[in-house]
């Protein structure tokens, strides 16, 4: 219930965020669809712990902020590198052994690291990872494990 709760407000805010409407009419057709929305997600049975993570909220929040700020900092890395009279370019792929233990976390890692301009998550196995690497700077922050340590899936939870 309490996962159902969350998805209707999150779902509600989420709406309203992105609509901007206030007129009474566009408010009430957006609760409608919410409530339409989250009835087809109830019967699909896919409203659960894991595909809802309530307990993650604020962790999400600021891991949010952490990987939009990487994000930045990856891009004007990548500026510099296309701008550059001699680019420095030298691609490889690395193995790296990550803490991730539920499949939540591994495709939260992956996906962080693919989103980095620079790097991309090729295969995740087991307690591997495999990224794709521009250069020598890119594959040492892999390799550093900050994103791993930051993601907000617990290396506890056991899939």
């Amino acid at each position: 219930m309490k996962h159902m709760t969350g998805l209707l407000f999150f779902l509600a805010l989420l709406w309203w965020v992105l609509s901007g409407y206030t007129k009474p009419l566009l408010i009430s057709l957006g609760i409608v669809s919410v409530l339409f929305t989250a009835f087809v997600a109830h019967r699909m049975n896919v409203v659960d712990d894991e595909s809802h993570p309530l307990h993650l909220s604020l962790k999400l929040i600021r891991y949010w902020l952490y990987l939009l700020w990487q994000i930045v900092l990856s891009n004007v890395k990548m500026v510099q590198i296309i701008l550059s009279p001699r680019p420095d370019i030298d691609p490889r792929i690395i193995n790296v052994q990550i803490n991730q233990r539920s499949q939540l976390g591994k495709v939260v890692l992956g996906n962080s690291i693919t989103l980095t301009p620079g790097t991309v998550t090729l295969q995740v196995e087991g307690s591997m990872m495999e990224v794709h690497a521009l250069n020598a700077a890119s594959a040492e922050d892999v390799e550093q494990g900050t994103f791993d340590e930051r993601v907000p899936v617990g290396i506890e939870e056991q899939s």
